[in-house]
């Protein structure tokens, strides 16, 4: 009898083994791939998205604390934004683009509006010259004094202006956006971009300068990672 049981027992150990074997393994979803750019614009699964409605420091821009302590506002934006989207997947809607080619979108991290969030905490102003949806939010930030509006800052629509204004007189017949080669390619530097200090331009190795970013796109140019 024990001899039986033994010889009986074996196949079915054999079977089952080769049958947990042969159930296919659930794969494992990988995450979005997210890249926080600055801000207000981020690359999800290689594509890059501006926050629509919002508009936040450029990385280059300072700000003044309440006690007049000069910090990187355009760095805590973008750090603030990396938190936020760190709570879940990152998802997007929207379907529409800007003139660079940009997607225009709403984003979501674990359900988390992460364009009202911005302008929740003050990291990041309504940019009402296009859009009001979060009016509410920035007025409600201001009065609490949060992020940006706990000190003084510059408006980054009015930062972008006053670079622009103030390189332009440097730059050959005002066009001061630089288009740099390098080994990352073809790139352009707007005067408010982090970069743009220390770029410079030899025209003689097919370096130029550009009067507006879409001419720099059209020239088959791109715009810094980071």
């Amino acid at each position: 009898m024990r001899s039986v049981l033994h010889g009986t027992v074996q196949p079915i150990l054999w079977l089952i083994a080769v049958t947990i074997i042969a159930v296919p393994q659930p794969q494992q979803v990988r995450a979005a791939d997210v890249r926080v750019v600055d801000g207000d614009t981020l690359v999800l699964n290689g594509e890059r998205i501006r926050l629509e409605g919002i508009d936040a420091p450029e990385l280059a821009q300072t700000c003044l604390t309440s006690s007049g302590k000069i910090y990187r506002c355009g760095l805590a934006a973008k750090e603030h934004l990396q938190s936020l989207t760190r709570a879940g997947e990152v998802t997007c809607t929207g379907v529409e683009t800007d003139a660079y080619d940009r997607r225009l979108a709403t984003c979501f991290s674990a359900g988390q509006n992460l364009n009202k969030a911005m302008v929740a905490d003050g990291q990041a102003y309504a940019f009402l010259r296009y859009s009001d949806a979060y009016q509410t939010e920035q007025e409600t930030a201001r009065l609490n004094g949060n992020g940006l509006w706990a000190g003084i800052a510059v408006a980054p629509w009015d930062f972008r202006q006053q670079k622009w204004q103030t390189s332009g007189t440097k730059a050959p017949e005002g066009c001061p956006i630089k288009g740099n080669i390098s080994a990352n390619g073809r790139i352009y530097h707007t005067p408010w971009s982090p970069h743009y200090a220390r770029t410079r331009i030899n025209e003689s190795a097919g370096e130029r300068w550009f009067c507006s970013e879409d001419e720099a796109i059209a020239a088959g140019w791109r715009p810094p990672l980071s």
